[in-house]
């Protein structure tokens, strides 16, 4: 009986060292060493021997098990890495290949407008300056020539925080304009000055597809001797002509600010029609764009600066508005959205 289990060891461990899949090892294990098996069979029969011989067969019985397992082991890690093996030869990588791009980052459309806003105004010798998004009345109103009772001046339009121990500055608000940066500028810089202000203001306004609480501004100011409406005129239409690539003209319009005297109203010809007419324009031949006009005397006292001897203008344009008619977006508050699929067709 020992040499029949020798027998069966020797015929099996042939057939583990020949096997060439996990299915074909799980079969030997079953036809060798399963219950069923063929060491099995033969040890059904150790009842019929003697003691001595009992244990003589049965000893013989486990070292053949242990030599068979540890042979199924060896073999089943043979043929794992076997595969692994095979599989990374035919999943190689070609590193020549291209590889994919991966999603980057780029400037928001409104923050590469403001680039190029600042730009251009540099190259016509202007600065560009900074202030405080949370302003005072006193800078936001006062100075800028707004009466006590204006109607900007009402909870209904400003966003107020808090009021200040200086009576003379009165209450804290958040800036609904970056003209109160012209204020401060020519308090610490005096005249002449030229610089523009783009930046962040806020105005307690209901949301549409024109309006936000939110918005961004660029402001500018040019102070010196013997400035004229001419100057205004024709710095805003080089500035627009740059920034829109064409040739364009304006028409003046009379309007209102408090810190302007005349206050104008600047369209520029319509860059979408070349003045023929189109639902942009209102078939108007011309797009309403910027504020402007000659600094009020006021305002020009205000900042310690004679009238007599300096005169200015002043404009404003919304950044938001301008970058809806170069995108041609329909409302401004698809400015501000996280949309991926919307800011790569920008």
């Amino acid at each position: 009986m020992q040499n029949q289990i020798i027998s069966i060891q020797e015929d099996c461990l042939k057939l583990i060292s020949k096997a060439k899949s996990q299915e074909e090892l799980l079969d030997i294990e079953k036809q060798f060493i399963g219950k069923k098996g063929q060491l099995a069979d033969i040890l059904k029969n150790i009842i019929n021997l003697d003691a001595k011989d009992k244990q003589t067969v049965g000893k013989q019985a486990n070292l053949s098990k242990n030599t068979i397992q540890q042979a199924l082991i060896k073999q089943r890690n043979q043929l794992e890495n076997q595969d692994l093996a095979d599989r990374l030869a035919q999943e190689q990588i070609d590193v020549t290949l291209p590889a994919s791009l991966p999603n980057t980052a780029k400037i928001n459309p409104l923050r590469q407008l403001q680039k190029q806003a600042e730009e251009i105004f540099e190259s016509l010798g202007f600065a560009i300056a900074d202030g405080p998004h949370i302003e005072s009345e006193l800078y936001n109103f006062d100075s800028l020539n707004f009466k006590k009772h204006h109607p900007a001046r009402d909870i209904q339009d400003t966003f107020f925080i808090e009021k200040t121990e200086d009576q003379k500055h009165g209450q804290l608000l958040l800036r609904t304009h970056t003209s109160p940066v012209q204020i401060r500028s020519m308090l610490k810089h005096g005249a002449p000055i030229r610089i523009v202000i783009p930046g962040r203001v806020f105005r307690n306004e209901e949301q549409d597809p024109t309006h936000d609480h939110t918005f961004y501004q660029i402001e500018g100011l040019l102070v010196d001797k013997n400035i004229s409406i001419a100057h205004l005129r024709g710095t805003l239409e080089e500035f627009l002509s740059q920034l829109f690539q064409k040739q364009i003209t304006s028409r003046l319009r009379p309007g209102y600010f408090p810190f302007t005297e005349p206050s104008l109203e600047l369209d520029m010809s319509c860059v979408f029609c070349d003045q023929q007419g189109c639902k942009i324009c209102k078939d108007t031949g011309f797009i309403e764009l910027i504020g402007c006009g000659m600094v009020h005397p006021n305002v020009l006292t205000a900042s310690n600066l004679d009238p007599q001897e300096y005169q200015g203008f002043a404009f404003g344009a919304g950044l938001d508005r301008i970058l809806m008619l170069k995108m041609g977006m329909q409302s401004i508050r698809d400015i501000r959205k996280n949309d991926l699929r919307f800011l790569k067709q920008l």
